[in-house]
C-alpha cells in the first residue's frame, strides 16, 4: 500500500469513527506522522477505552 492509498483508507476511516462516536471532532483523529501514539492517547482519554479496544473497532469499520 502506497502512502496515497494509506491516507485515503485513514479519511475512511475516520469519516466512519465520527459516524460512530459523535464527540470526537478532527482534531482528535488528526493522524500526522510520528503522532500515532498521540493521537490514541486522545482517542483513549475521549473514549474511555483501552488502545487495544480502539485497534479493535479501527479494524471493524
Amino acid at each position: 500500500m502506497n502512502t496515497t492509498e494509506a491516507k485515503g483508507n485513514w479519511k475512511y476511516q475516520k469519516g466512519k469513527l465520527i459516524q460512530k462516536f459523535a464527540i470526537l471532532t478532527d482534531d482528535d483523529l488528526l493522524f500526522a506522522k510520528g503522532k500515532k501514539e498521540e493521537m490514541f492517547g486522545r482517542l483513549q482519554i475521549k473514549l474511555g477505552k483501552t488502545k487495544e479496544e480502539l485497534h479493535k473497532i479501527i479494524e471493524t469499520l
